[in-house]
């Protein structure tokens, strides 16, 4: 999971938004690697991801461009859902 979370972090840092992940009921900073990795998110789970702020959007759409990628990892592929838990349309 390093890095994967060192990639989202990453990412996230690009934006001025804040970023927020949740597993669960725990809810971290986005841009830290530190809280990222206390998710201990292992590969199928489910992650919450919100952002907010002026580029809330575009950091979303990377951060989900990223997290569909398999956070540029070949082996890693994700399924992207809403907060509803309805799969998102590619492109969406």
């Amino acid at each position: 999971m390093a890095r994967p979370a060192a990639e989202f972090v990453k990412v996230a840092n690009r934006f001025k938004s804040a970023v927020q992940v949740r597993k669960d009921d725990l809810a971290v900073n986005g841009k830290s690697i530190m809280g990222v990795m206390m998710l201990a998110a292992e590969c199928g789970s489910s992650l919450f991801i919100r952002t907010d702020g002026e580029d809330a959007d575009a950091a979303m759409q990377a951060l989900l461009a990223l997290v569909a990628d398999g956070f540029h990892e070949m082996h890693l592929t994700a399924e992207l859902r809403d907060a509803e838990d309805n799969p998102l349309e590619e492109g969406a």
